[in-house]
């Protein structure tokens, strides 16, 4: 069984993984936040250390690349393999932001199926010598739209299908449309992993109980909201809240490190604590001075007092809401998406 931290813009980074790797169950492969491909593509100081093996030691990592033109993407794919020894990446078609696929990228590909079709026939035939592998929602506007997509995904050695069986129109609300996930379960054309709504071990359970033969799944909101929900899945018990502040420390003091001034490592932080917050009981009002804190003082005194003040939930599925750091309910069905989750 392999299991795969999913991509989030701004919380699973070099150092989150890093982290991450150190402290829980180690994840077979870490796909990085996308890449946006363009013309002359030249990789920014932020991009190199999300791939760079000296930034991400001792990691499986997985770049992932947000195009929609094939030179485009076959050009900084080779740039991910010739300078930094990459010999897998992935394609982002399932991030549903509207800054995204207004441009008819990510999930905004899925409306243009002979497009993409022409797409993928020419990446795959210009990169023969790397795995690639996809990340899809099963359709745009409708569900209906899956088995033709998937009927394109065939066509092609597709390393494996990564299947957030949500439409574009869904974002991250309604259920995930497993029925569509069940129409690849049954063919098993290709390898596929599952993502979506992976919360709890008994999401897990159901979910492999209902498809026993996939081999594969991918953790987003839920592994970030509890990171030691794999570890509990995997090794039949949940790390302590020791665990959690250590890596905690560990995320925090290397921000302090990588960024300059409080201002922007404290964003960070406010970004991981509107997920992992909600792993706590009576969260509400620590979360409240998290947010608030300006000053590197203030943020220590509330995440101390919340350590020491309340217990960890072990990734239960309440609807108890609260705040996020921007003031935003944060029950566990209302977290914000991927790419922002891709």
């Amino acid at each position: 069984m392999k299991d795969y931290m999913a991509p989030m813009e701004g919380i699973t980074n070099h150092v989150y993984r890093s982290a991450y790797h150190r402290y829980y169950h180690p994840m077979d492969k870490y796909f990085t936040p996308f890449l946006s491909a363009k013309p002359d593509k030249k990789l920014s100081f932020k991009e190199i250390c999300e791939v760079s093996p000296e930034t991400n030691e001792g990691l499986h990592v997985v770049p992932q690349i947000l195009a929609n033109n094939a030179d485009d993407f076959i050009n900084t794919a080779r740039i991910l393999r010739d300078k930094y020894g990459h010999k897998e990446i992935n394609l982002n078609l399932g991030c549903p932001s509207g800054t995204v696929t207004a441009k008819g990228k990510g999930a905004g590909f899925l409306a243009f199926p002979l497009k993409l079709d022409r797409f993928l026939e020419k990446i795959y035939e210009g990169l023969p010598d790397m795995d690639i592998s996809i990340k899809t929602r099963v359709g745009f506007d409708e569900e209906e739209e899956w088995d033709a997509l998937f009927s394109i995904y065939e066509k092609y050695p597709v390393k494996e299908l990564i299947i957030h069986p949500r439409i574009r129109q869904d974002f991250y609300k309604n259920q995930p449309r497993l029925q569509a996930y069940q129409k690849a379960y049954e063919k098993r054309t290709l390898p596929l992993c599952y993502n979506g709504d992976l919360f709890t071990r008994e999401d897990y359970v159901q979910i492999s109980g209902q498809f026993p033969d996939t081999e594969c799944y991918m953790y987003g909101r839920g592994l970030i909201t509890d990171p030691g929900l794999v570890s509990q899945i995997r090794e039949g018990s949940h790390p302590d809240k020791d665990r959690l502040s250590a890596f905690h420390e560990e995320v925090y003091i290397r921000y302090q490190k990588l960024l300059s001034g409080e201002k922007n490592v404290l964003f960070r932080m406010k970004e991981l604590w509107s997920y992992m917050g909600l792993s706590f009981t009576n969260y509400e009002k620590y979360l409240k001075k998290i947010r608030k804190a300006q000053h590197f003082k203030e943020y220590q005194a509330a995440v101390s007092s919340l350590f020491a003040e309340q217990e960890l939930i072990f990734g239960s599925k309440d609807d108890t809401s609260g705040e996020n750091a921007a003031g935003e309910n944060t029950s566990v069905k209302n977290i914000p998406g991927e790419n922002t989750w891709n």
